[in-house]
This record gives structure tokens, C-alpha cells and sequence, in this order.
């Protein structure tokens, strides 16, 4: 009797620990159920650029792919403008749930808070980067009627003709202009720049003759091949391997001349932990693919498979590459 007496309060205590337990997993299950359920419905990818440029062109060539990894439809969602700002805030702005990404060049976050002083959003605060994807290099293109057949007589012909060239660039703030600043800055000379919606829009141009030169992210390269552009040098560290007679322009004698920027997926800041690392893991996986290599090899970039704290150490030693030029030339956003 005495056992009966002393086991009622234990089993009352018993019973409060359970309900305690289950009223504390009640209130964790939303995130846990997130991460375990995650991917249940399509996931959309924003691209922050037109079609036809090199992120539209990358993020598609990696949401097959992935979407066969992940088991969900991957739509890719064009949302152009501001030199990417569009479709930035159009990320910064939908539910951290893992069902909305980004695809950008590395400019939203390294370049865009220098040149932009009203962003609508915060890209520091207010997205995350999940993975790189590509390092994607830049070619210094001209229309066949210029009179030049290297860089040193592109460069004599442009400061022979201070205002009366202009070039491309698919939009303020971003690697194809900042090339073509750098490119001023480091020739004392001066050409007008004409920004684009995009690189495809821009390219389109260089081809009517409407801008006379361009550097390229990589959607221009079957028209070098095709004679319809004339490829003088690559604004990058080293040479392309499609096209390794072409020099640098470090080579060419403006020693240090670097446009490269790396291109990778962001996800709204909150979303779970568990969501970016099985994303990062997927697409570096897809990234180790010949398909995919050969793919991004065509725009004349290279996979760059990083963590996110590798792909967020990138952005900001290139914020600290690019601020001096954006401060000495008085870069401003549209």
C-alpha cells in the first residue's frame, strides 16, 4: 500500500516531464520540420540579370542538375535591373523557407553598397551566401571596322580619340564596367560608357556597331570564334585556356589588371542552416561534373566550388580590390 502511495507522486512527475518534453519539441517541430521536409514544392531561382548573359547562362546550366539532385522543380526567374538591385531585393524579401534563391554576380555584394547609397535592402544583413559557382573572366572585344589589331594600338587609337569610342557593359557597378574603368584609369584615357540591362542586351550592340567596344563576360566568344568580334586581350591574371595566344592585358602592359568576379547562389538570411549546407554540398557536386565545367568553360570561366565562409571571404577582399577605383572614379549607380 505504502508502494502504491509513494509511486502516484512519481508517476505524476513522470507524466510533467513528458508533457513538458513534447510541449518543448511542439515548439521547436516548425524548424525541424522545415529542415526534415525541405524540398516539398518547387524552388524558384532568381537570376538578376536578362536572359542570354553569363548568370542567366549559369544558373541554368546548374538547376537541372540540381533539380534532379533535390527531387524539385528549379525555375529560373529573371528579374533584371539596377545593376542586379531588382532582383536582390526580390530575394532579401521572400521567406527564409529554402524555396527562394539567388544567382549574381559577386558585384550585388562587393561593388553594389559602394555605388548605390539607397539600397532597399542590406546585402550584408539581409542575405546569405550558399555557394559559389563560377569565376567568370572578362574579354576585351571590339566591333571588326576599328582600325586596331592588338591592344596597344586599341589603346594608341582610344587616347587619339578621347570621347568618341564608347562601350558596353551589362549595367553600372558591375565587372564589365569596372574593367572599362580600370581600363581609363590605368590608360589616362577616355571612352564613354553605355550600360546595359545586361551583358546579352549590350553584346547584341557591339554587334550593330551601336558601342565599339566591350568587356565581355563571356557570351561574345562564338562570335570571336565566328570573325564577327575581334578579341584583343583578357582582363584577368592569366590567360583563357580556349584562347591562350590571346595575352592579358597585364601582359600588355597594364601590369595588375584584374576584372575577374565570381558568380554564386544567396539565400534570404534565416533560412536554416541544415537547407544552405545540403545546398552547398549539392552544387559543388554538380560543379565537379564534366557537363557543367565544359558548360561554364564555354563563357570562358572556370567552377569555383567554395563553403559559404570561403565564398563570403571572396566577396569581401573583392569589395576591398574594387573600392579604391569605385572612390577614385566617382562610380555611381544608375
Amino acid at each position: 500500500m505504502l508502494q502504491k502511495i509513494q509511486g502516484k507522486p512519481h508517476q505524476a512527475l513522470m507524466r510533467r516531464a513528458l508533457i513538458a518534453l513534447f510541449l518543448g519539441a511542439t515548439v521547436l517541430s516548425p524548424v525541424a520540420a522545415l529542415a526534415q521536409a525541405w524540398p516539398s514544392k518547387p524552388i524558384r531561382l532568381i537570376v538578376n540579370f536578362p536572359p542570354g548573359g553569363a548568370a542567366d547562362q549559369i544558373a541554368r546550366a546548374i538547376a537541372q542538375p540540381l533539380q534532379e539532385a533535390l527531387g524539385q522543380p528549379v525555375i529560373v526567374d529573371n528579374r533584371a535591373g539596377a545593376g542586379g538591385n531588382i532582383g536582390g531585393d526580390a530575394l532579401a524579401k521572400s521567406p527564409p523557407d529554402g524555396y527562394t534563391l539567388l544567382l549574381t554576380s559577386g558585384g550585388l555584394v562587393s561593388i553594389n553598397p559602394a555605388i548605390y547609397p539607397k539600397m532597399s535592402f542590406d546585402p550584408a544583413r539581409d542575405i546569405i551566401p550558399v555557394a559559389a559557382a563560377a569565376r567568370v573572366l572578362v574579354f576585351l572585344e571590339v566591333r571588326p571596322s576599328l582600325p586596331v589589331k592588338d591592344v596597344k594600338a586599341f589603346i594608341a587609337y582610344v587616347k587619339a580619340n578621347p570621347g568618341k569610342l564608347s562601350y558596353g557593359s551589362p549595367g553600372n557597378g558591375t565587372s564589365p564596367h569596372l574593367a572599362g574603368e580600370m581600363f581609363k584609369d590605368m590608360t589616362q584615357s577616355f571612352a564613354v560608357h553605355a550600360p546595359y540591362r545586361g551583358a546579352a542586351p549590350a553584346m547584341q550592340d557591339l554587334l550593330g556597331g551601336q558601342v565599339d567596344f566591350m568587356f565581355d563576360p563571356g557570351v561574345g566568344l562564338n562570335h570571336v570564334r565566328a570573325g564577327k568580334l575581334r578579341l584583343l586581350a583578357v582582363g584577368s591574371p592569366k590567360r583563357s585556356p580556349l584562347f591562350p595566344d590571346v595575352p592579358t592585358l597585364s601582359e600588355a602592359g597594364l601590369k595588375g589588371f584584374d576584372a575577374d568576379t565570381i558568380f554564386g547562389f544567396y539565400a534570404p538570411a534565416g533560412t536554416p542552416a541544415s537547407i544552405t549546407a545540403r545546398l552547398n554540398r549539392e552544387i559543388n557536386k554538380i560543379l565537379g561534373t564534366q557537363a557543367v565545367k565544359d558548360r561554364i568553360a564555354t563563357l570562358g570561366g572556370e567552377v569555383a566550388p567554395m563553403t559559404p565562409a570561403e565564398f563570403d571571404a571572396k566577396a569581401h577582399e573583392d569589395t576591398a580590390r574594387f573600392g579604391k577605383l569605385i572612390k577614385e572614379r566617382h562610380i555611381m549607380g544608375d
